[in-house]
């Protein structure tokens, strides 16, 4: 059986917790930040955990996560 790859785009989004949750990097906090406030730019900056309708597929996709 030949060994599975991990996808490393996927690798390089998300993470595994030591709970085995997955989270990911919440979106809309590269550019254009002038008129985000504050306290959005702040909660943009923590980890989400991802949905669970996503977790199979992602899974999948990092085989040794």
């Amino acid at each position: 059986m030949p060994k599975l790859k991990t996808r490393k785009s996927a690798a390089k989004r998300f993470k595994k917790t030591g709970s085995g949750k997955i989270v990911r990097r919440k979106a809309f906090k590269n550019h254009l930040l002038e008129h985000k406030s504050t306290k959005r730019k702040r909660d943009l900056s923590h980890k989400a955990v991802i949905s669970e309708t996503d977790q199979e597929r992602v899974e999948l996709m990092m085989p040794y996560l």
